[in-house]
C-alpha cells in the first residue's frame, strides 16, 4: 500500500516542503531510502524500525521502499524519523487516519521517544508561508514554536503520542501562545557602560556608532578598556523587534544554539578567536553549507579582538558582508545567502609592544615593525570602518572616581530617539539606519553647505581619502546631526566626523 506525509527541508534558511512517501509489497525483503538522503536519514531505519517495534506496533516484513520528493534535492538531519515511520503505519494500515496538511518533524530514540532536532523555527516559518497550518514536532521544540502566530502545533514525546493524537484516542493540547515582551524583559545584559572608567572620546564614538549602525575600530594599549568598551556595545543598541528576534533566532536555530526560551532576546555579541578559519567566520561546510560567525552576529555586533593576528583572508572576506549586509555563500552543490547586517567593532594594539603613542609608556618597536604590523589591515577593509578612535592609558583618579559616567541605560535613550529620526527618515527608502544610505539617499538627506563642502574638501586633500571614505564622513555627520537633533549638517558634525578617520591615513 502507498501512502504520504509531509516534512521540510533547509536550504540554508528556507524550508522546501518535502513529501515522504512509501510503497509496501510482497516481494523479497527490503527496506531502501532514496531521494538523496545524507548518512542520518540512511541510519533512521534501524532507529525507525527499533521505535515502531517498542512503541507496541508492528514493523512490516515486506519490501518497503521510502522516497523523499523532490528527489532532486540533498535530505539533511534526522528530523525525517517521525514522517518516514508515521508513513510506513499508514503504509501498513496501522494508522488509518487522514493525516494531509499535517507536517511532521523529529528524532526518534529507539524507545519510541521524539528527541530535539534543531532547525524547527525557520522550517515553521517558512511551512507557514506555504499555506501549512498544522504541525507536530517533539516536546523538547515546544518554546521555538510557541512564538509563531496563525499555526496549531503539536509539542509531543513519544510516536505513541503522536498515534494517539492522530486517531484520537487521547486528546492533547496544542503549543501555547507566548508573548515575545514576556521572555524579552527577563533577560538582561552583564555589563553596563558606567562601569568603564575615563576614556570619553571612545565612549563618544561608541554612542555615535550604535546610533547609525556604523562600524568602529579602537586602538590603545593594552589595559585601556577596549574589549570592555566593545562588551558594552549591545547594552545602548535599541531593543530587538519581533521580528529581529526572529530573524536571530531562525539563524541560531539552524545552527543549534539556542537557549530553553527558545527564542534569542537580546542582541547577539559574537567574538571568534584571532585563529579563527575563513569558513568559521563566513560559513560554508563540503556537503551542508552552514552560517558562520558572521552571520550568528546578525542584527549584533561582531568583535575581533586583536584585529591584525586574524589572517589577512580571513579579514578580507568581511568586506563584501560589510558592504551588503548579506553574505552569500557558493559551493559545488549551489549557493547560500545568510543575513550578515551587524555593527563591526575591532580593537587593535598600536604596535607589537602597543605602547606606540602613548603618554605614559615607551615604545620598543623599530618603525620596520610598526608598519609591518600596522599593514596587516588592508586599504579597502579600514576604508569601511566609520570610526577610528585613539585610546591612551588610564590614570588612577580616573579608575576610582565614582562620579560622572554615565550608565548604558542614559545613553541608549539618546540613542533611540536617533533611531527614531533615521526610521522616519528612511520610512520609504527600505533601510534602517544612517549607515545604509546609498548615494540617492546621501544627495536627498545630506546636503552640505559651502562650509561644510570647504571643511570636507581640505580633509579629503591633507588625509588622502578614497570616495568612499568621504561618503562614510558625511554618513557619520548624518548620525552625529541627529543626536543633536539638527535637521542640517552643520561645520562641527563634519570636523567631528573626519577626526574619527585620522588612523587610516598613518596605517597608509
Amino acid at each position: 500500500m502507498l501512502s504520504k506525509v509531509y516534512s521540510f527541508a533547509l536550504n540554508g534558511l528556507e524550508g522546501v516542503p518535502v513529501e515522504v512517501e512509501t510503497d509496501i509489497n510482497k516481494g523479497m525483503v527490503a527496506y531502501d531510502i532514496v531521494g538523496l538522503p545524507d548518512a542520518a536519514i540512511k541510519e533512521s531505519k534501524e532507529r525507525v524500525r527499533s521505535s515502531i517495534k517498542n512503541s507496541v506496533f508492528h514493523f512490516p516484513i515486506n519490501k518497503i521502499t521510502i522516497n523523499l520528493a523532490p528527489a532532486d534535492l540533498k535530505k539533511e538531519g534526522s528530523h525525517y524519523d517521525l514522517p518516514i515511520a508515521i508513513s510506513i503505519l499508514k503504509a501498513s494500515d496501522q494508522l488509518l487516519t487522514d493525516t494531509d496538511g499535517i507536517v511532521f518533524m523529529g528524532e526518534l530514540a529507539l524507545d519510541g521517544t521524539l528527541r530535539t532536532v534543531t532547525g524547527i523555527l525557520p522550517m515553521l516559518i517558512s511551512a507557514k508561508n506555504k499555506g501549512f497550518t498544522r504541525f507536530i514536532i517533539p516536546e523538547a521544540n515546544a518554546n521555538e514554536a510557541s512564538f509563531i502566530e496563525g499555526t496549531t502545533v503539536y509539542a509531543l514525546p513519544t510516536l505513541k503520542d503522536v498515534v494517539q493524537l492522530l486517531t484520537g484516542e487521547s486528546e492533547y493540547k496544542p503549543v501555547e501562545r507566548r508573548r515575545y515582551a514576556d521572555v524579552k524583559s527577563r533577560k538582561k545584559y552583564n555589563c553596563d557602560l558606567s562601569y568603564v572608567k575615563g576614556q570619553r572620546v571612545a565612549k563618544r564614538a561608541l554612542e555615535i556608532a550604535v546610533a547609525g549602525g556604523h562600524n568602529i575600530l579602537l586602538v590603545g594599549p593594552p589595559g585601556t578598556g577596549k574589549t570592555m568598551l566593545a562588551r558594552c556595545l549591545p547594552t545602548i543598541m535599541p531593543d530587538m523587534t519581533f521580528e529581529e528576534a526572529l530573524e536571530v533566532t531562525k539563524i541560531h536555530s539552524v545552527a543549534g544554539e539556542l537557549s530553553e526560551e527558545g527564542i534569542v532576546t537580546l542582541r547577539p555579541f559574537r567574538t571568534p578567536h584571532h585563529t579563527a578559519t575563513t569558513v568559521s567566520l563566513c560559513g560554508g561546510g563540503n556537503n551542508k553549507i552552514k552560517s558562520g560567525e558572521i552571520s550568528k552576529a546578525h542584527n549584533g555586533v561582531l568583535f575581533l579582538d586583536e584585529l591584525p593576528e586574524y589572517t589577512r583572508h580571513a579579514l578580507e572576506s568581511l568586506r563584501q558582508p560589510l558592504e551588503d549586509g548579506v553574505i552569500t555563500i557558493t559551493r559545488a552543490g549551489g549557493a547560500v545567502t545568510f543575513p550578515a547586517d551587524f555593527v563591526l567593532c575591532a580593537s587593535m594594539n598600536p604596535c607589537p609592544c602597543g605602547n606606540f603613542g602613548s603618554a605614559e609608556l615607551t615604545c620598543s618597536c623599530t618603525p620596520a615593525q610598526i608598519k609591518k604590523y600596522r599593514s596587516k589591515i588592508s586599504g579597502p577593509l579600514l576604508d569601511r570602518i566609520d570610526l577610528q578612535v585613539e585610546m591612551d592609558s588610564i590614570k588612577y583618579d580616573d579608575l576610582i572616581d565614582e562620579s560622572g559616567e554615565e550608565t548604558s541605560a542614559t545613553v541608549k535613550e539618546r540613542v533611540e530617539r536617533a533611531r527614531e529620526v533615521q526610521r522616519e527618515r528612511f520610512a520609504d527608502d527600505d533601510i534602517a539606519t544612517n549607515s545604509n544610505m546609498g548615494e540617492k539617499q546621501l544627495k536627498a538627506y545630506c546636503r552640505l553647505s559651502e562650509e561644510c563642502e570647504n571643511l570636507l574638501r581640505s580633509a579629503f586633500e591633507s588625509m588622502h581619502l578614497s570616495a568612499r571614505a568621504r561618503s562614510r564622513i558625511i554618513k557619520v555627520a548624518r548620525t552625529i546631526a541627529d543626536l543633536d537633533f539638527s535637521d542640517d549638517i552643520k561645520p562641527k558634525h563634519i570636523l567631528e566626523a573626519a577626526s574619527y578617520r585620522s588612523y587610516d591615513t598613518e596605517i597608509l
